[in-house]
């Protein structure tokens, strides 16, 4: 058991053991309540002050009893003291707390569960965004790994409820659950889902037959790291230079071209407007590859008088400066009708 909570109880037994002291020298000498807490304290800290008034044999017999109670009380309390003083817990409970208190400063973050090789890699590319997170890590070893990393992180099982919202997944935006065994990702599953009905779920699928078990759980989305390897591994060798531009437009690694989803948010003075009009390849160079309609039908190669609408996703293709340009372009208002107000200018001029 956790040494803090070994302090707790002591503490709560202690405070028991006040009341009932005082309770007893109450009803059976007949003092005021003052005069028994002070019996009481005095006997329990041992002090070896004189009675308050001489002790019935009723009295006394309680009395022993009291003190062989309460110095083992005591004694276990400074005990359990010297453990969290000599062995570095009160350094790791400060740390713990401070942990927890930017945990609960997260909101529309995501909560990854399992720290193993796909889960670095994915906490890694969230940290180039960045992406707010939290990994939750059973594994002892692995924890001393993810201290070095500086990650935020809370030591736990994930298939528990109480791990799980001391993460904030009432607040959180998504979980990943890429722990190696399947059995625990249905688990994690069920109980995320359980816990936030909403929650966007990504999980990791392993042996055959499991993304089956993992979408009726309430997976949003199951990945499988050997069908995917394998299918790439195919493709490598199939059309290798199509594989490579995916590589170069999708790695993070690569800074000359890029791809990025970037969606048109509520009150957008994009909406409305087709790409042509909208000027999004005059102002930024980038190209719009594709458009994920709300309705989630995606449009590939879109036309340039393809009209843009609230909650598009628009699937761009570009240096990552022009794509980040792109995506201060949208979320600006006041950028947006300067935008607008230049392309209908020109619009008029070359009419």
């Amino acid at each position: 058991m956790d040494p803090v909570r070994h302090l707790k109880i002591s503490f709560l037994v202690l405070a028991l053991l006040v009341s009932l002291g005082t309770a007893g020298y109450m009803g059976i000498e007949g003092w005021r309540f003052l005069d028994a807490l002070y019996m009481t304290i005095i006997t329990l800290g041992t002090v070896g002050f004189r009675e308050v008034y001489p002790l019935s044999d009723a009295g006394k017999i309680f009395t022993v009893f009291l003190i062989i109670f309460g110095v083992s009380v005591i004694g276990y309390i400074v005990g359990s003291l010297a453990q969290i003083m000599f062995e570095g817990q009160f350094q790791r409970i400060i740390g713990r707390k401070k942990v927890e208190k930017k945990v609960e400063a997260l909101k529309d973050h995501y909560i990854i569960c399992g720290f193993g090789r796909m889960g670095s890699l994915i906490c890694r590319e969230f940290a180039a965004k960045p992406i707010p997170f939290v990994i939750v890590e059973k594994n002892t070893e692995i924890i001393e790994k993810l201290k070095d990393e500086g990650y935020l992180f809370l030591y736990g099982d994930a298939t528990d409820d109480e791990t799980l919202l001391k993460a904030g997944i009432k607040r959180a935006k998504g979980l990943i659950s890429v722990v190696t065994s399947d059995t625990e990702n249905v688990y994690i599953t069920l109980t995320a889902r359980g816990l936030n009905p909403d929650l966007y779920i990504l999980a990791r699928s392993g042996e055959e037959g499991s993304e089956i078990k993992l979408k009726r759980a309430g997976a949003n989305k199951v990945v499988s790291p050997y069908l995917i390897g394998g299918s790439r591994m195919a493709q490598a060798i199939l059309r290798p230079n199509v594989v490579d531009f995916i590589e170069i437009a999708t790695g993070r690694e690569h800074l000359e071209l890029q791809m990025e989803e970037i969606l048109i948010p509520e009150h957008s003075s994009f909406a409305g407007e087709n790409l042509v009009s909208s000027g999004f390849r005059k102002e930024t160079g980038v190209i719009i590859i594709g458009i994920k309609k709300a309705t989630g039908k995606m449009v590939f190669n879109p036309h340039s008088h393809a009209k843009i609408e609230v909650h598009d996703t628009l699937i761009v293709l570009g240096e990552p400066t022009a794509i980040q340009k792109l995506e201060e372009l949208i979320s600006c208002g006041k950028c947006a009708e300067d935008v607008l107000s230049k392309q209908r200018r020109e619009h008029s001029h070359h009419e």
